[in-house]
């Protein structure tokens, strides 16, 4: 089991979807995916991108000035 960071902060909402569309492909079953963001519906997006492929989302953290990190298990 690996991790693979992403980062996408500075990307505007959707965009970060799109890069973990492309990321997660590559991935084995099992890794996690640390996602950084921070557009508004950074949060939002990434509970319902996992509910709506089954992903589990690990944790969520706020690294202030809006700014927020996920980990996701693919």
């Amino acid at each position: 089991m690996g991790t693979v960071v992403l980062n996408t902060l500075g990307k505007k909402c959707l965009q970060p979807i799109l890069k973990i569309a492309v990321k997660v492909p590559a991935m084995k079953p099992g890794d996690i995916l640390e996602v950084l963001g921070g557009c508004p519906t950074f949060e939002k997006d990434m509970r319902t991108w996992c509910e709506r492929t089954g992903r589990v989302l690990l944790s969520l953290k706020d690294e202030g000035n809006g700014q927020k990190r996920v980990q996701i298990q693919v």
